[in-house]
């Protein structure tokens, strides 16, 4: 895909790439159970979904401020911008883009539940 002229990858790290892993895991057993809909079914299909989204359009998801961005993201991958993507099940996607004359790279950092999200940004539970 490409976006502005330029080709765009999408790319799991970190703690998404061990989240999506082990959801994939999860699901895997399931369909081998015989069940066939599912909560981290629904979440796993919501994650594909926007990972091709951010494929036709990385600036898809709701960009955060920078005086927000936790310091972990900053000293782990060195993320200047971070975007969210919101998911089912209150779940919530982070990335960064990444970018060069040539090609974009929208960086999938995590993937948490909105309590998670919550104490990751420092908004108070209500």
């Amino acid at each position: 895909m490409t976006f502005k002229g330029k080709p765009v990858s999408v790319i799991m790290t970190g703690d998404a790439k061990d989240e999506f892993e082990n959801l994939n895991k999860v699901v895997g057993q399931e369909i081998i159970d015989g069940i066939t809909e599912s909560d981290h079914q629904k979440l796993l299909n919501s994650i594909r979904q926007k990972i091709d989204f951010l494929k036709e359009n990385p600036e898809y998801g709701f960009h955060i401020e920078k005086k927000k961005i936790p310091k972990k993201y900053i000293a782990l991958y060195d993320a200047n911008n971070l975007w969210k993507v919101n998911l089912t099940g209150a779940w919530r996607m982070i990335y960064t883009l990444r970018g060069s004359e040539v090609e974009i790279i929208a960086l999938i950092l995590d993937i948490m539940d909105h309590t998670d999200y919550d104490k990751r940004f420092g908004y108070r539970k209500r």
